[in-house]
């Protein structure tokens, strides 16, 4: 998949595509229905198939001081258009400049000169323009001027109604991995660099990868069982805390996770990992011994979690 990120015109034989338009954190089951229909109809019709997204969200414009809330970084979201089978992605920088396009001017410059779309799929609620004043009616009327033709798919719902992103936060923030799993229809996976720690974990005798959680929502702090996949590919098991730490000065936040039966050196690595079901919350124990004798319990706890949940 070819990826256009300097704000230049895609290639010409990526022009008349049919281009999926959205910001898709998550990239979850409705976002996942907007992108499949765009490559569905590339397909018929003898096109390319597109995705053009938007990178920062645009929250992080207007609202800078929100705390952390992506559910993706972007090359995660890259990854994943790519494995459902898109041909080429355009990121879009949402910054101030574009803020202040105008909706016609945005499908001027973005979808008609840069892109060249033939066919611009979104989501029914897809706004676009300074102010969020154009909407999926007024895309279909700018781009009959342009010569591309609109196509809105509709939200999905499960019952417990439409899946949306903030659904999917708020499983997260309340530790119930298995609603979010559903939701996304894959573990949600955090990606990171593996830093150099305190190891105290080696000490106790259970080493961890640590990584620092960025621009990621926090879900539940606690515990979990997890599998890891790491840059080779493979995959491992293993349990992770995910918080601040209570026992240990001073205090950081971290994704700590201690991987089964696997020996290395992940230091620089970037790994990604799967939650997969949420253990208990984070305790403050009493001293050393107690942390490690709870580690041990955690793990077979873990274990047991990852045996009951296919891979």
């Amino acid at each position: 998949m070819h990826v256009y990120s300097s704000g230049e015109s895609v290639a010409s034989a990526m022009r008349g595509g049919v281009v999926a338009l959205g910001n898709f954190d998550g990239f979850h089951a409705g976002h996942q229905a907007v992108v499949g229909r765009a490559l569905a109809r590339a397909r018929a019709e003898g096109r390319p198939a597109l995705v053009a997204t938007f990178d920062p969200h645009p929250a992080k414009l207007f609202r800078p001081d929100a705390p952390p809330f992506a559910l993706t970084r972007l090359d995660q979201k890259l990854d994943l258009f790519a494995g459902f089978g898109i041909d080429a992605t355009v990121v879009i920088p949402f910054n101030a400049a574009l803020a202040a396009l105008t909706a016609d001017q945005f499908v001027a410059d973005w979808l008609h000169a840069r892109i060249g779309a033939g066919v611009a799929v979104s989501g029914a609620d897809f706004t676009f323009g300074t102010k969020r004043s154009g909407n999926t009616a007024l895309l279909a009327e700018l781009g009959q001027g342009h010569g591309f033709a609109a196509e809105v798919v509709h939200a999905v719902s499960d019952s417990g109604g439409v899946i949306s992103s903030t659904r999917i936060r708020e499983a997260l923030r309340d530790g119930e991995v298995a609603a979010a799993t559903a939701l996304l229809t894959r573990p949600y996976s955090i990606r990171g660099e593996v830093q150099h720690g305190a190891k105290l974990g080696r000490t106790l005798g259970f080493p961890t990868a640590n990584m620092v959680l960025g621009a990621y929502l926090r879900p539940r702090s606690g515990v979990y069982a997890v599998r890891a996949r790491l840059g080779d590919g493979s995959h491992v098991d293993g349990v992770a805390n995910l918080g601040i730490r209570p026992m240990i000065e001073p205090v950081v936040e971290l994704l700590e996770t201690f991987l089964f039966d696997w020996a290395g050196d992940l230091y620089g690595q970037t790994i990604d990992i799967e939650l997969v079901e949420f253990l208990r919350p984070e305790w403050k124990l009493d001293g050393l011994d107690a942390l490690k004798a709870q580690i041990a319990v955690d793990s077979d706890n873990a274990r047991a979690a990852l045996a009951r949940v296919a891979r």
